[in-house]
């Protein structure tokens, strides 16, 4: 075992240049190396030891996983402070009760979320964390630290007054490592074959989980970590395939979504998933390569933990060929108590007891564990208070198998004991109701009815109510007589409530389960998704009945529906393409997309579109009766990376440089005023008012040298697949020239497709592509061209800018409006003025709205002090 886990920094230092930590924020990768990250931590423990913070004291860090928070949580661990992680998905007020209770001496996290904390701590933002200088002295270790040193403080509930948070030592979460470093060894041979191995991470790293997939088992491997919190599924799978992702760590939720996306996508899955059953594995493979091309060769395993994992959830990712890794542990005991080994595992367990553990199962199922892994610790009202017995009661129900194989039964505290004496598991009748249609989850949770304690039924039903019914009666078909459901609602909002890690928050479901009961009212009358609707658009609309337009009557602008989009998928585990949103014209429309209403009218099937059913279907909520559709035709947009490549690059450069400007120069001869204070550092975002054809290469030619040769232009997507198409250009021959048109101004400005009105957000990401490969992206906010002033911009300018985290140079073409009106002649006129304008940086959480607004302010003074058009 490791003297301490500070020597993981050796291990950072050994690994180098490779990369550590691919952070996926916005439309943005960051990268950072392992001797960047061990840089990072240095730096935050030489700003620990200006501040005079010192072994045993607190550092509460509240913020987004990301290089910034590795750094500083190995910074505090270098030093023997205590590091108090908090989720940055959580609460206010448990932040602020936490951080009354530990009385850091530094709290370091995101800007954001520190602006909203009172109080007299010193604040260090994650930004300023980002650029402490560097720090080139002797070894910053605390030479006291030991296996027993504390080394954290992890709060796990937000819902009692006096927070209680698990003090781990080094010795707790070496006790999980060192026999899995000690396992990896007979496997690195092969390794090598594959490195660098990745793993997609979308866990909280305030949670053991999270930590062990992120913090301690990468470093042994120099693996790649990607962090990304957004879990829609067609961005996952886009960034499995993309990132050449080896490792999914998840909660079982995130398979669950990727499963309902694959279904969606591909119709017949389920049915030869079925015929799969018993096959060999090549020829599984060979039966779903398609789907293995979907998620990229490389990926090959999810690891799972935080809450148990569906049998019929483990069954489809196996049958397709995928391996599925589950943990048991609890924060109690630093991570893990069992493992199922990657290339063994137990299909249905939760893995065999890891060395160095002592587990015993009582008459009563529940699992005791011993062992140097288990907290000895805990923290609370203000002092850390060591804990009396060895042994852990868990809580937790569960069986041992002839193969020393441990399956998890449920929560002890979860099992209802009904009136008549029955103990029923909620996990047995919540897998009976998933099976079914259009139950998109269940919690099955005490009611307390005048004859006592019964089971009753919480459903997240996509369709109408009589569905639901159906649903439960064909579940209670395959339940014993004591476990059927007698009673059930279906839950108001969008989804069922939930923890950072995905868990249903029972609690509050069985709080409001009796609500009902006691006051006799069925579901919230209110409606969620006009709830929803409403918080984006910040008005109540006058009407919610189905036939509401959503742009005029509910106020849904093209930003509005790319904030709804992206809200809808987090919240419904659903994937809606940018086509099926925009094909939405009324409420109605939308509830039926979402499998919420009922079945679009016989007598106006056109209104029910092919991708509306799609969605549906995925919801799993559509009606036998609802009438097939054509399916129809949507535009595919293509985003090049090719003219990236270097002989594309010089052959753009050349033309640049003695094609471009020179024929700028002879033809137009515009003035250049640049402003005096413009530096840039990095890539920007370049805004200007969109006038003409010819707005590109004036651009250019206004730039400096350095930024006019590295420019990536956006363009009317709809312009750009015409010429692909061969289509809408007039005589046949210009349709003929299309193809060829389109490679060449591809090659030659760099251009990709920004739609006008779907797609925003695969443009945006290519945006944030080019960015990332140093190219200042060139965007024209007003949409199209126009002959006089400045028009309104469109709102996803402001998203674009808050995604992207850079800053916006405008840039605006003066005169040119009153040339293209035929009120001045354009040859050589010298009333062509093209004007670059300062950096513009905005503040991180300022609105897309108020971001458009400024923009839109800024470039039009810019146009009014020329006094041009």
């Amino acid at each position: 075992m490791r003297p301490h886990l500070a020597t993981l920094i050796d291990d950072f230092r050994h690994n180098g240049g490779q990369a550590a930590i691919v952070s996926h924020r916005g439309n943005r990768r960051i990268v950072t190396t392992w001797a960047e990250l061990a840089a990072l931590a240095d730096s935050f423990a030489a700003e620990l030891m200006r501040r005079g913070i010192g072994i045993g004291e607190r550092v509460v860090l509240w913020g987004p996983n990301g290089a910034e928070w590795m750094g500083a949580f190995f910074g505090c661990l270098q030093r023997g402070v205590l590091a108090v992680p908090l989720d940055a998905a959580g609460s206010l007020d448990f932040a602020q009760r936490v951080i009354a209770d530990t009385e850091p001496r530094l709290i370091a996290g995101d800007g954001m979320l520190l602006a909203a904390l009172g109080g007299t701590t010193p604040l260090l933002d994650f930004d300023a964390v980002a650029v402490l200088p560097r720090y080139a002295g002797p070894d910053l270790r605390e030479p006291a630290l030991s296996l027993d040193t504390p080394l954290q403080i992890l709060f796990t509930s937000g819902t009692t007054a006096e927070p209680k948070g698990v003090v781990h030592t080094h010795r707790n979460v070496l006790a999980s490592l060192a026999p899995i470093e000690r396992e990896m060894q007979k496997y690195r041979k092969y390794e090598r074959i594959v490195h660098p191995l990745r793993f997609l991470h979308t866990l909280p790293l305030s949670h053991v989980f999270g930590q062990f997939m992120g913090l301690w088992i990468p470093p042994l491997l120099a693996a790649e970590v990607h962090f990304e919190s957004r879990l829609q599924a067609q961005r996952l799978l886009e960034l499995l395939r993309r990132e050449r992702i080896s490792v999914l760590a998840a909660v079982p939720r995130v398979p669950d979504l990727l499963r309902s996306a694959l279904l969606a996508e591909h119709p017949e899955l389920e049915a030869q998933l079925k015929a799969a059953h018993g096959e060999k594995i090549w020829k599984r493979w060979w039966r779903f390569r398609s789907i293995h091309r979907r998620f990229g060769y490389k990926f090959w395993a999810f690891v799972c933990g935080g809450a148990s994992l569906p049998p019929e959830l483990e069954d489809c990712w196996t049958t397709l060929g995928f391996a599925l890794i589950q943990g048991y542990g609890m924060t109690e005991t630093a991570a893990l108590i069992t493992l199922n080994h990657p290339f063994k595992p137990g299909k249905g367990t939760i893995g065999k007891v890891l060395p160095g553990r002592e587990v015993q199962i009582t008459d009563e199922g529940e699992v005791l564990v011993r062992g140097e892994m288990v907290s000895t610790a805990t923290w609370q009202q203000g002092a850390m208070r060591r804990n009396e017995s060895p042994w852990l009661a868990t809580g937790d129900l569960a069986s041992r198998d002839e193969e020393g194989q441990l399956r998890f039964l449920g929560r002890r505290n979860q099992v209802i004991v009904t009136s008549s004496g029955m103990n029923i598991h909620p996990e047995d009748v919540e897998a009976a109701l998933s099976a079914q249609p259009g139950v998109q989850a269940s919690a099955v949770v005490p009611l307390l009815t005048a004859n006592g304690t019964e089971a009753a039924a919480v459903l997240l039903f996509r369709g109408p109510e009589e569905a639901a019914q159906q649903a439960v009666i064909a579940a209670n078909a395959k339940l014993a007589e004591y476990q059927r459901i007698r009673h059930w609602r279906l839950w108001p909002e969008l989804d069922l409530p939930r923890t950072s890690t995905g868990k249903i928050q029972r609690r509050r479901v069985t709080e409001w389960m009796n609500a009902q009961r006691r006051d006799g009212s069925g579901s919230d009358a209110s409606d969620p998704l006009m709830r929803l609707i409403a918080s984006i658009t910040g008005t109540q609309a006058a009407s919610s009945g189905d036939d509401a337009r959503l742009a005029e009557d509910l106020g849904l602008d093209s930003l509005g529906r790319v904030q709804l989009q992206a809200e809808l998928e987090q919240r419904l585990n659903l994937t809606l393409s940018d086509s099926m949103l925009e094909q939405a014209a009324t409420l109605g429309d939308l509830r039926r997309l979402l499998g919420m209403g009922a079945p679009a009218p016989e007598a106006a099937p056109e209104r029910q579109t092919a991708v509306v059913q799609t969605a549906a279907n995925q919801a799993g909520a559509m009606s036998a009766e609802q009438p097939a559709v054509p399916q129809q035709t949507v535009r595919k947009d293509i985003y090049p990376r090719w003219p990236w490549s270097w002989p594309v690059r010089i052959l753009r450069v050349a033309f640049i440089e003695a094609v471009l400007r020179p024929l700028v120069w002879l033809l137009a001869a515009p003035g250049i005023e640049r402003d005096a204070t413009l530096s840039v550092k990095g890539p920007v975002l370049l805004i200007a008012n969109h006038v003409s054809t010819y707005d590109v290469p004036l651009i250019l030619y206004a730039l400096p040298g350095r930024m006019r040769r590295r420019v990536a232009a956006a363009m009317a997507a709809n312009m750009l697949a015409d010429w692909r198409q061969r289509k809408n250009l007039g005589p046949r021959v210009l349709n003929v020239l299309g193809p060829p048109v389109w490679l060449l101004v591809t090659a030659l400005f760099n251009v990709f497709p920004l739609p006008r009105s779907a797609g925003f957000r695969r443009s945006f990401e290519h945006a944030g592509e080019a960015l990332d490969h140093g190219y200042h992206v060139l965007v024209f906010p007003e949409g199209h061209r126009t002959a006089g002033g400045l028009q309104a911009f469109r709102p996803g300018i402001g998203i674009l800018v808050g995604e992207s985290k850079t800053a916006v140079v405008p840039v605006a073409l003066c005169g040119l409006g009153e040339i293209k009106q035929g009120q001045r002649r354009w040859f050589r006129s010298g009333s062509l003025t093209v004007r670059v304008g300062e950096a513009l940086q905005f503040a991180p959480g300022l609105s897309p709205e108020a971001i458009t607004t400024q923009l839109q302010q800024k470039l039009q003074q810019m146009l009014s002090q020329s006094g041009k058009v």
